[in-house]
C-alpha cells in the first residue's frame, strides 16, 4: 500500500478562461488511454464539460474529477485530477478543489499570458500552500511567446518560475521542444493525432540557447544539495538526471519554484511530457505535511497522517445532485480508510451517517468502489445532512479539519415561479442549488415578501435560472440584477445598554457598555474585542453577547444592508446574580448594537469590479471614455498584437449590460472581464438614489 501512495497525485488544472484547461485534460484523457476518442470543447463534446450550459457555451461552470493511470520509468502512477472552471463567476469551484489538492498545474495562454483569472487562482493556490507546475499552452497561436510568459509570472505573481523546456520555434512554426533536462528534443507526428512522438536533433540555431537555459537549470539544482554543488564545481557533466529531477522536484515541493514547460493541446503537442511532469515533479500524499485538526471533545490540536492504518478522516469540498441517486458528496480521504457501508461521524453537525455508496467519478460517470483509502478523491451517497467543508470522521476518533471560506455574493436578483403549482418546487430546487453552491444564497424580503437570489455575477445568476428549467422542470420570472450592497461605520461611538424585564418570578437583567468602531484592515465581519475587567460581566456570558452582536450584523442602520465589518469592544457591564442569563446578554447585545451604529456615521459599500478589456487600438480612447462615465478608474493599458489591454476598477452598479454596450463600440471586437476586488463607499449620491428606490424619498442629513 504505502507504494500506490507514493505513485498517487492528486492534482488540479486552473487557468483565466480560455487558456486551454478542458483542451488539455481532454488530451491527457486521450493519451493515458481513459478516451478512445478525442472530446473538444469547441464542438461541444468535451468529456469533462458534461453539463449542457457548459456543452452550448463551450465554458467550464462546475469542477469535474476523473483518474487516470500513466506509465513512466516501467512503474505505473495513479493521477486524481479535477478541472476546473476559469470564469471569475465559478471561482468558488477553483476554491474548494485546491483546498484538497495537493498540486496543481497552472495553464497560461502564450499570447495573454499572466491574465486577472490567473492572479487569481495563483492567490488561492498561495493561500493553501499548494505546490504549482506551469505550462504555457497554445504556443502554435500568433503572437505566443514563452520567455515574455515567464517573465510575467515571475513579475506578476511573484514566483520564481525555472523553464526546464524551451520551445523548438513559436506561432505557425512551433515544432516542437527542447528538454532542458535531459538535454533532447522532441517532435510530435500529426497523422497520430500526436500519440506518437519521437527524438529529434536540437537545432542548431538553438544550440546556445539550450546550453545556457541548461547551464541555469543544473547551476539552481547544484545549489539545492551540497553533494551536487560539489559535484558540479568539480566537473558538472557527472551530474545525471536524476539528480537534477530530485532537486526541482523538492524545490517545487516546498514551494520556492515553479518548473515551466510549453506546448500546444489544441495541436497534440506536448501533453505527454506535461504528464510526464506532473508525475516528476509535483507532490504524492507521502510528500504533504499531515494535515492538522481539532478533537472536539478534548479540543486539542490532533494531526493525521496518510496512512490506511491511522484512524479515518476526510473533508467534503463539494456537493452535486444527480437525478438519479440524490445528493452526491465529494470527498479527500486524509487518513484510514473507509468501505462501502460503513459509518461515519460528521464532525460539523455531530451526526451519525451511513455511506451506503462510495464511487470514483470520472465527470458525471460513477465508478463504484468497495473501499477508498487515505490519499484518494471519491464521492459518496447515502447522507441525510451535509454540506461543503465538512469533517467525516472515525466514530471513535473525532475530529474537525478547518473548514473553507467562501466569497461573499455581489448581486440579488429576484424570481418567482411563473405557475403556482411551481412553488413548492423552486424552494426545494434552491435548497439543493445552496447546498451544491456556498457562493449562491436565497432569502425571502420580508417587506415585500420576494425571493432573492444571490451569487458573484450575472452569467452564474443566468446558469442558475437555466439549471431550474433543464433539471428541475421550473420556470421562473426573473427581476433585473441589482447590487448586493453592504454597510459599514465611519467612525466609533460608545453606547451603554441596560436591559431589564420583570414578570413575576425570574426576570431577566443585563448591562453592557460597547464601544463600535470601522474594524481594522483587512478584518471582515465581526471584530470583537472583550476589555471586561474585574469580573462585572462573568466569562460564561461573553459568547452570548458576541452571539447578540454577530446578529446584528445583519441589519445595518442605513436601510437595513448587511454590514460589511465592524469592530466592537467590550468595555464594562454588570449582571444579577438572579435575574441574569445567557439569553439576557444576547438580547442586550443585539439591542446596544443597534443603538450604537444609529448614533455613528454609517455609509453604504458598495462592491467593485476589477476588469481587463482588450480592445481594438482604434476603439481604446471611446472604451475608456466610456468606462470614465461609469465611475470607472484606468489603471494601466498594454499593448499586445494590434490591440489594448485595459486595466482598472469600476463600481458593478455601473457595468449591468455592459457586454452589449462594448460589443456596439467596438463592433464585436473587444471582450470583458470583470472579478470582484472589494467593498468601498459609495459617493453621496449613489447612497441617495438608493436610499431613493427603496423608501421613496431621501432623507435630509
Amino acid at each position: 500500500m504505502p507504494g500506490q501512495l507514493e505513485h498517487t497525485r492528486n492534482i488540479g488544472i486552473m487557468a483565466h478562461i480560455d487558456a486551454g484547461k478542458t483542451t488539455t485534460t481532454e488530451r491527457i484523457l486521450y493519451y493515458t488511454g481513459i478516451n478512445y476518442k478525442m472530446g473538444e470543447v469547441h464542438d461541444g463534446t468535451a468529456t469533462m464539460d458534461w453539463m449542457v450550459q457548459e456543452q452550448e457555451r463551450g465554458i467550464t461552470i462546475t469542477s469535474a474529477a476523473t483518474t487516470v493511470y500513466w506509465d513512466l520509468m516501467d512503474q505505473q502512477y495513479r493521477i486524481n485530477i479535477i478541472d476546473t472552471p476559469g470564469h471569475v463567476d465559478f471561482t468558488v469551484e477553483v476554491e474548494r478543489s485546491l483546498r484538497v489538492l495537493d498540486g496543481a498545474v497552472a495553464i497560461f495562454c502564450a499570447v495573454g499570458g499572466v491574465e486577472p483569472q490567473s492572479e487569481t487562482v495563483w492567490k488561492q493556490a498561495d493561500k493553501y500552500h499548494v505546490p504549482r507546475l506551469s505550462y504555457v499552452n497554445k504556443m502554435d497561436r500568433t503572437g505566443a511567446d514563452f520567455f515574455k510568459v515567464v517573465e510575467q509570472i515571475r513579475e506578476k505573481l511573484g514566483a520564481k518560475p525555472i523553464p526546464v523546456q524551451l520551445p523548438i520555434g513559436a506561432e505557425e512554426d512551433f515544432k516542437g521542444l527542447v528538454d532542458l533536462i535531459s538535454g533532447k528534443a522532441y517532435s510530435w507526428d500529426e497523422t497520430s493525432l500526436g500519440k506518437e512522438y519521437f527524438e529529434i536533433p536540437v537545432p542548431e540555431d538553438m544550440k546556445e540557447l539550450v546550453a545556457e537555459y541548461r547551464g541555469k537549470l543544473i547551476e539552481g539544482a547544484a545549489e539545492e544539495s551540497e553533494e551536487l554543488l560539489h559535484k558540479f564545481l568539480e566537473n558538472s557533466d557527472t551530474i545525471t538526471t536524476e539528480d537534477i529531477v530530485a532537486q526541482i522536484r523538492k524545490a517545487t515541493i516546498q514551494n520556492r519554484i515553479t518548473p515551466v514547460i510549453c506546448g500546444a493541446s489544441f495541436k497534440n503537442k506536448g501533453v505527454q511530457t506535461l504528464i510526464d511532469s506532473i508525475v516528476r515533479f509535483l507532490p504524492s500524499p507521502y510528500d504533504m505535511p499531515a494535515i492538522k485538526g481539532i478533537n472536539p471533545f478534548t479540543e486539542k490540536e490532533e494531526e493525521r497522517h496518510p496512512d490506511p492504518e491511522e484512524p479515518f478522516s476526510a473533508l467534503a469540498f463539494k456537493i452535486a445532485t444527480d437525478p438519479f441517486v440524490g445528493r452526491i458528496a465529494f470527498f479527500r480521504v486524509y487518513s484510514g480508510a473507509l468501505n462501502a457501508g460503513e459509518v461515519v461521524l460528521n464532525a460539523n453537525t455531530d451526526k451519525k451517517e451511513r455511506l451506503l455508496r462510495i464511487m470514483q467519478m470520472h465527470a458525471n460517470k460513477q465508478i463504484p468502489l468497495k473501499r477508498i483509502e487515505a490519499g484518494d478523491i471519491g464521492a459518496a451517497v447515502g447522507f441525510k445532512e451535509i454540506r461543503t467543508g465538512d469533517t467525516l470522521c472515525d466514530l471513535k476518533h473525532p475530529i474537525q479539519l478547518e473548514t473553507m471560506s467562501f466569497p461573499e455574493p455581489v448581486i440579488n436578483m429576484a424570481i418567482e415561479p411563473k405557475t403556482q403549482d411551481d412553488v413548492e418546487k423552486l424552494a426545494i430546487c434552491l435548497k439543493k442549488m445552496a447546498e451544491e453552491d456556498p457562493t449562491f444564497r436565497v432569502k425571502i424580503d420580508e417587506e415585500t415578501g420576494q425571493t432573492v437570489i444571490s451569487g458573484m455575477g450575472e452569467l452564474h445568476l443566468d446558469i442558475i435560472a437555466d439549471r431550474m428549467r433543464r433539471e428541475f422542470n421550473i420556470d421562473v420570472n426573473r427581476g433585473n440584477p441589482q447590487v448586493a450592497y453592504k454597510e459599514a461605520v465611519v467612525n466609533a461611538v460608545m453606547h451603554h445598554e441596560v436591559y431589564k424585564k420583570q414578570t413575576g418570578g425570574k426576570g431577566r437583567f443585563a448591562d453592557i457598555s460597547i464601544e463600535i468602531s470601522p474594524a481594522d484592515k483587512g478584518v471582515k465581519g465581526l471584530q470583537f474585542i472583550n476589555d471586561v475587567k474585574g469580573g462585572s460581566i462573568p466569562k460564561e456570558f461573553i459568547p452570548s453577547i458576541e452571539k447578540g452582536l454577530k446578529s446584528g450584523m445583519s441589519n445595518g442602520p442605513v436601510i437595513g444592508f448587511p454590514m460589511e465589518s465592524i469592530k466592537v469592544r467590550l468595555l464594562d457591564g454588570a449582571f444579577h446574580s438572579v435575574d441574569s442569563d445567557a439569553l439576557s446578554f444576547q438580547i442586550a447585545a443585539g439591542i446596544a448594537f443597534r443603538e450604537a451604529t444609529k448614533k455613528a456615521k454609517a455609509v453604504i459599500m458598495e462592491p467593485v469590479m476589477r476588469f481587463e478589456i482588450i480592445t481594438p487600438n482604434e476603439s481604446m480612447g471611446e472604451v475608456t471614455s466610456d468606462l470614465h462615465k461609469r465611475r470607472g478608474h484606468v489603471e494601466n493599458i498594454e499593448s499586445r498584437i494590434g490591440n489594448a489591454v485595459i486595466h482598472g476598477r469600476v463600481p458593478l452598479a455601473e457595468m449591468f449590460g455592459y457586454v452589449t454596450t462594448l460589443r456596439s463600440i467596438t463592433s464585436g471586437r473587444a471582450t470583458c472581464m470583470l472579478e470582484f476586488l472589494q467593498y468601498s463607499p459609495a459617493p453621496q449620491e449613489v447612497m441617495d438614489e438608493v436610499l431613493f428606490k427603496i423608501r421613496g424619498y431621501v432623507p435630509v442629513y
